[in-house]
């Protein structure tokens, strides 16, 4: 059956915002008297929500408080320290204008995500943005994705999750869609290979290919 719907990640697949995500979580154990995470720190805590990897990284963390400093940064600053990747928007218009359905998957709050999107000129090419709300309803990807499926009636065979972290894959694996891996982002090869991604590309000159590709 021939793929209809692409479900797209956020950051590290369609825009880099690491800068803003470094900057924002400093901020926050800044003001928590937690001490600053170099950029190769940061890394880790890109794409996975932030309740459940900070307090695995910082015991007794008040988490909601730095969630809170956090987004108050983010909401002013962080979300437009942010660069579109060469070639992903060209990319994503074309396969809209192929007719594919196209949807935002991102562990990334819906509201900052459409703002992302819109500050890049490409909701146009959009069916729908979606992530976690502020009181945590879909922090889990795999929650996430596994509701899309439903909300956008297309069977999992007929799906594509895209992503550049593990946590895509195995939100994929769990909804039951097809998982293709991306590394212009912040995973590597390993990571998405071990978390058993069906496809890897490089670069986003392989996506209109790969998608037509998978069946």
């Amino acid at each position: 059956m021939a793929v209809t719907t692409l479900f797209f990640d956020l950051d590290g697949t369609v825009s880099n915002n690491f800068d803003g995500i470094s900057r924002c979580l400093n901020y926050a154990l800044q003001k928590l008297g937690f001490p600053q995470l170099a950029d190769s720190e940061v890394k880790p805590f890109v794409g996975p929500p932030f309740r459940e990897s900070l307090p695995r990284a910082f015991p007794g963390i008040d988490t909601e408080a730095a969630l809170h400093y956090y987004r108050h940064r983010y909401e002013h600053t962080g979300w437009a320290e942010n660069s579109l990747y060469d070639g992903i928007g060209d990319a994503i218009r074309q396969l809209h204008l192929q007719g594919f359905t196209i949807a935002l998957c991102t562990s990334k709050p819906r509201v900052f995500a459409e703002k992302i999107l819109d500050h890049f000129d490409l909701p146009r090419y959009f069916d729908g943005i979606h992530g976690p709300e502020f009181d945590g309803r879909f922090d889990q990807k795999t929650d996430l994705l596994a509701h899309l499926v439903n909300h956008y009636k297309v069977a999992p065979a007929n799906a594509v999750m895209i992503g550049d972290r593990d946590k895509d894959v195995e939100a994929a694996l769990h909804a039951g869609t097809h998982s293709l891996g991306v590394l212009w982002g912040f995973g590597s090869h390993e990571e998405l290979q071990n978390a058993g991604a069906h496809r890897i590309i490089e670069s986003p000159a392989q996506l209109i290919h790969t998608v037509h590709s998978i069946a």
